[in-house]
Formats: C-alpha cells, structure tokens, sequence
C-alpha cells in the first residue's frame, strides 16, 4: 500500500510540475505575443504620423482621440500614455526581431520612461539576465544602477556595459560605490548602531541580495573566525556562484579606518587557509562604511596582495540629476 501511494504521490508531483510549467510557457507566450502586438500598433501610428515626425501637426489630439475610441471598441489598455509608449517602443526597436522573448509589456512600459538609449538597452539586458521582476526593475532604476556600474568605466566601458549588461568575471565587477540602502528605511539623520544596520539587512535580505546582483547566495551573519583562543566576527558572509569564492563584508556604521582594512585582510588570509575547498577561488572582502577617505584607503590597501575593497552605503536615493551629469561628462569625451 505504501509503495502504491508512493507512486500515487509520485505521480501528482508529475503532472504538478508539467502543469506549472505550461502555465508558464503559456504566460510567457502571450506577453511575447502582446508586445510584439503594441509593436506593430506603434507603427501604424508612426506611419500615420507622417513618417513618424516626432511633432506631428495633430500630435496631441491624435492619442487623445486614439485613446477614446480604442477604449469604447476594445476595453482597457489603450490609454493616452500606452499609446505614447506603444509608439516609442517601436521607434526605439525598429526591428520586431530585436525585442526580447523574456520581457512583459510592463516591463518595456518602465524601461522606455528613459530617454537614454545606453540606459534603455542596459536595462534590457539585465532584466533578461537576472529575471527580474517589474518591482526589481522599478527599483533598480530608482538607484540609479546603470549610472552607479558606469561611473567606474571609461567611454568604452559604457558601451559595453549597454550593449552587454553586467558581465561578471573579476572581483571588481561586482563592486558598487556607493550601495543603496534606502529600502533599509532608517532615517538620514539617525543614530543607529551596527548591530542594528546588520540586522536590517538580514530582515531586507531579498533586497539587499538584489541590490548585491547577480551570483550571490547568503552563507551567514557573525562568522566566527578562531585564532589562538581570540574569536572574531565577520558581519556577513556570502559565496559568489559565478566567481566561485566566498565575500566578507563588514559594515561599518562611521568612516572605515585602517584598522578596518587590517581586519579584514585578516579575514581573507584565514578563508583563503581554513575555510576554502578544492575547486574554491581566493575570496573577496568588502568593508562597507558610511563614509572613506580615499587617501587613507590608498596607503592603507597598497601592499595587500588580497581582494579587499573599501566601499560606501547610502540610506537614501541618489541624486538622480547629479549621477546623469557625471555619466554625460564620460559619454562628452568620445
């Protein structure tokens, strides 16, 4: 009886699995089909707007008048403002064949409220990457991370980074300075402590993984690290599945000091000894303060052999404004 309902139970899991996964293939296949659907809508309205003249005599009108009679004949989602989009979808792809299989329509709807083709086609190619959600997407635009990755690049850089996505192959690449927090919600002005902002970030761990990127599974909070008889601590330690080695990030609630830096190498060098197997590659230590003096962490790191970076959170969105002018700066010396 019991091998019968093993094979019983077996079975449900079966048609479970096959169930779940038409769904999806069923899901995806209609939002393939509605964007390339709003593709097409966008350029008959393109033609119709003499040869798609981005000032059209009629402009205005047209997608208010658009809008009402599409509504009365076929229901939602013919408003003014998909229309707008439904229409700079096709100019930004002028080839169908160039959009992708994997997004919704929502998420070209978000992508498309940029006006930087670079940020546009980063944006794209993340999503299909890292599969985010509409939600991850939205957030990921409210941080600002195409600016924040391609502020450390040269003009070459950032095509690359646009044409590519994040390619993650060195240790560098999945440094951010700074890393946003805000998700976090404490206050600017608040006087937290470390244990504190750890614990938050363990609470937030989808978010702060998301905000991390791509490759990082959370290993532990408060590492214990033994070394004749004194216990150390590291905050939080993740292992990277496409670099293949463990990161050690301390957090530091003010400036990171030398010591910090000192610490931390510590660290590294015992991973590298007692903690790394067969197959694993040297670690990567990240001390994350509020604030860092560059000039200190020059002397300070210059003769350490160890991956170890020293980089800055903030708790709040960053200046969108001043981000955009220091990317145009790069792009300007092409």
């Amino acid at each position: 009886m019991n091998v019968e309902q093993s094979k019983y139970s077996h079975l449900i899991s079966a048609i479970g699995s096959l169930l779940q996964k038409g769904r999806e293939q069923v899901a995806q296949s209609v939002n393939t089909i509605l964007v390339h659907t709003y593709w097409h809508i966008g350029q008959h309205i393109v033609e119709f707007e003499q040869g798609g003249k981005e000032k059209a005599e009629y402009g205005s009108f047209l997608f208010e008048q658009l809008s009402k009679d599409l509504s009365k004949m076929y229901g939602k989602g013919f408003s003014r403002a998909n229309l707008l989009y439904m229409r700079k979808l096709y100019l930004t792809f002028p080839k169908s064949e160039t959009l992708s299989n994997v997004l919704s329509w929502s998420h070209y709807f978000e992508i498309l409220r940029s006006d930087n083709e670079l940020e546009i086609n980063f944006y794209i190619k993340q999503c299909e990457k890292e599969n985010w959600s509409v939600r991850e997407l939205k957030r990921q635009k409210k941080s600002m991370l195409f600016h924040r990755l391609a502020l450390s690049k040269d003009m070459e850089g950032v095509l690359e980074l646009s044409e590519h996505g994040q390619e993650i192959q060195t240790a560098e690449d999945i440094l951010k300075d700074p890393y946003i927090l805000e998700f976090l919600n404490i206050p600017e002005n608040y006087q937290y402590l470390e244990s504190e902002l750890e614990e938050k970030l363990i609470s937030n761990l989808q978010n702060f993984l998301l905000e991390l990127g791509n490759g990082f599974t959370f290993e532990k909070r408060q590492y214990r690290i033994s070394i004749s008889g004194k216990h150390f601590y590291v905050d939080l330690v993740f292992y990277h599945r496409i670099l293949k080695c463990f990161v050690l990030i301390d957090l530091k609630r003010g400036e990171v000091t030398h010591q910090d830096i000192g610490q931390m190498n510590l660290y590294l060098n015992y991973f590298k000894k007692e903690v790394n197997t067969e197959g694993d590659n040297a670690p990567i230590g990240i001390v994350l303060g509020a604030e860092k003096d560059h000039i200190l962490v020059e002397y300070a790191t210059e003769s350490i052999s160890n991956q170890l970076f020293i980089s800055k959170y903030q708790l709040y969105l960053p200046d969108k404004k001043q981000l955009e002018y220091e990317l145009n700066k790069i792009l300007d010396d092409k």
